[in-house]
């Protein structure tokens, strides 16, 4: 709908000073890109976007992401302004402690908010995993008469997304896969943080995005509210995701900070404020000033938002009619829910001294619960048969294959991880990514976001010790499971046999509240007697007695995760025959562990029990909470060897040896 130009200028100021009102009230914050984008932002808002203020967990609405989350108050004000559940008494708490406002933009903390944004660039590729599930969806449940699944991704882009490296990565692939609904505003305002982007920013960004194979448009000017309209008119008739480029002025608006880095990140100060309304013909007073007749404008999105949902229901009341399953498959999808069989036919490994490596009882895993899930859709960085990821019988997610439930990602591990944040956030799948362990490095500020905001990311880490063996310490890890672990929200499973691997499966599945971190051995696990040791499913509480030796109160413990436990049963094996009295515990959770009660962790862990040992062919960073201040930690103290990983574990101490000597040193 088009308004008379001097009505669309108030409400676009109305976005900008709403902005800047909160940046100086709360005297913090980023007042740039609000107000340089807010013309932007106002006619995606106003023209294009699909949603529902009142419902905004909407399947079908269109997604926004405001990539550069340093100028939430643009995002917080639209939200307010179309009527989600945002309170003005919000936005003037900006960046207060336990306001609904933070800093930067939070999912799942204030409502409307896509994905959490903040480190450049993870915005920019979650949208790209959000593009790629709703093509995904969309070629499983439409139907030649009925599309039930139907949306685009768009979002506000900065200097600083295009410059980081994971952006050109997620770009990459975008353009390869042919992601049309996938519409990218880049504001193109030349200033960064240390100041014009001649600095260190110079390449031709229209070439680099054609190069990509994306479709590139430019409006020389971002204010033009018809310009950027008839932008998006063509980008949304386009196979290829667009990216939109915006000649903008950062600050537009304060007249003498404008265009400078110095609006970038400080409050403009009372009287440039004051001046800049002035000059706009806006009052002063009040802060956060609403015109009445513009309040009304913005609200229509709550009516609009639910007439375009009902309309959509009244498609899928139809779509249930003529394709019953298909429905009832696509409503259980959307709520989260699994179907009741779907744990029924994992295989139950039997006991085998020479084992499996936990990556191939993984791979046996998938691909029987991808069976009983076909929401499942996986994927790795280059590296599918060593991760063992492929679902077999199925088919490749392509341009020309988007119903295919497995994603080549390429060598791109960084943006793979906030790509993998963005296809669950859409909702609707169960997808999981795989690289080895020593490369969670490159990953790591998408696990961060996922355990920030509760995403429940499914992550396959392989080769996870030193047992890499012959690619030597460059692909090693021996910080990464220690690192991890530290991380708050994220649940960490480290199976020592395929049966504990099964157990970590249906852990995995069963958790949507947070991200999974699965550490998998490239090596053989012997497979575990489970008529002489405890069951497997003990790995759901973190940890468990696999076996208690002696007819007394255990005199030591003896502890590991992964492929370290076959060490401590051998060492408890050769001291029970000694007359000691000696307990095992598998410790594949520390996260899991510390959600039972005491009383439980004292079962397994008895106070009394001083005398404990840890073994992991990592570094021992942590284990002394477990250990206790009496207990010993055999781990790594520097970074691994090239060698076979027989002799690279002997080498280390990672040792049956080691253990014995470690327990008679405390046993006396």
């Amino acid at each position: 709908m088009k308004f008379e130009k001097s009505f669309e200028e108030k409400a676009i100021n109305t976005i900008r000073f709403l902005a800047v009102d909160g940046v100086q009230q709360a005297n913090s914050g980023h007042p740039g890109l609000p107000m340089g984008t807010a013309a932007i932002a106002y006619t995606i808002w106003t023209r294009h976007l699909k949603h529902n203020p009142t419902n905004p967990e909407w399947v079908n609405r269109d997604r926004f992401i405001l990539s550069g989350g340093h100028g939430s108050m643009l995002l917080y004000t639209l939200l307010h302004l179309t009527g989600y559940d945002l309170p003005l008494e919000e936005l003037k708490r900006f960046r207060q402690l336990g306001s609904k406002t933070p800093g930067h933009p939070e999912y799942g903390f204030t409502i409307g908010v896509e994905t959490t944004t903040g480190p450049l660039g993870q915005g920019f590729t979650n949208g790209v995993g959000m593009a790629i599930a709703e093509s995904h969806l969309a070629a499983q449940f439409n139907q030649a008469d009925i599309k039930v699944v139907d949306h685009y991704t768009y979002a506000i882009v900065t200097d600083g997304d295009l410059m980081e490296g994971i952006t050109s990565e997620a770009a990459s692939l975008a353009g390869h896969l042919k992601l049309g609904k996938l519409i990218y505003f880049y504001d193109n305002n030349h200033i960064s943080i240390d100041g014009t982007t001649d600095l260190s920013f110079t390449e031709d960004r229209g070439k680099r995005f054609e190069a990509y194979g994306w479709h590139v448009l430019y409006v020389n000017d971002g204010n033009d509210v018809e310009a950027i309209d008839q932008a998006i008119r063509e980008a949304q008739q386009n196979e290829r995701p667009s990216l939109i480029i915006c000649s903008t002025i950062i600050g537009y608006g304060l007249p003498n900070m404008q265009g400078t880095e110095e609006v970038h990140g400080k409050p403009p100060g009372d009287k440039e404020l004051n001046i800049g309304k002035e000059k706009a013909g806006w009052p002063i007073e009040p802060r956060f000033y609403i015109p009445d007749d513009v309040q009304l404008f913005f609200r229509q999105a709550i009516e609009n938002g639910q007439k375009a949902e009902t309309e959509w229901k009244a498609i899928f009341s139809d779509y249930s009619k003529k394709y019953s399953g298909l429905a009832l498959e696509f409503d259980r999808r959307i709520k989260g829910e699994l179907p009741a069989d779907w744990d029924t036919e994992l295989p139950v490994f039997p006991t085998d001294p020479k084992g499996m490596g936990s990556r191939v009882a993984s791979g046996k895993m998938i691909n029987a619960l991808a069976k009983k899930l076909p929401e499942m859709i996986g994927g790795s960085a280059d590296l599918t048969p060593s991760n063992n990821t492929w679902i077999d019988g199925e088919t490749a997610y392509q341009a020309n294959n988007p119903s295919g439930r497995y994603i080549h990602y390429g060598v791109r591990e960084h943006a793979m991880g906030a790509i993998l944040n963005g296809l669950t956030l859409h909702k609707g799948l169960i997808p999981y990514a795989a690289t080895f362990l020593v490369f969670a490095d490159y990953v790591r500020p998408a696990i961060r976001l996922s355990a920030i905001s509760h995403i429940p990311v499914k992550w396959i880490f392989t080769h996870d010790s030193i047992g890499v063996g012959e690619d030597g310490p460059t692909h090693q890890p021996v910080e990464q499971i220690a690192s991890i672990r530290i991380i708050p929200n994220i649940v960490d499973l480290r199976p020592a046999d395929a049966n504990e691997v099964r157990e970590a499966w249906k852990v995995a599945i069963k958790t949507q509240d947070k991200p999974i971190m699965m550490a998998l051995s490239r090596q053989n696990l012997p497979t575990i007697d489970r008529t002489i040791f405890s069951p497997a499913v003990g790995l759901a509480k973190g940890a468990y007695v696999l076996k208690d030796y002696g007819n007394k109160s255990p005199e030591i413990i003896l502890m590991a995760s992964g492929s370290e436990v076959q060490l401590v049963v051998a060492a408890a094996e050769t001291l029970s025959t000694q007359g000691i009295a000696v307990r095992i515990v598998s410790f594949p959770s520390w996260y899991l562990f510390t959600q039972q009660s005491q009383s439980y962790r004292d079962e397994v862990l008895p106070p009394t029990v001083k005398k404990r040992i840890a073994i992991e062919a990592a570094v021992g960073f942590g284990w002394e909470r477990w250990v206790g201040d009496e207990g010993k930690i055999i781990a790594m103290n520097s970074f691994g060897a090239s060698g076979k990983f027989e002799e690279v574990y002997q080498y280390f101490g990672i040792t049956v040896e080691n253990v014995l000597k470690t327990a008679q040193e405390l046993l006396g």
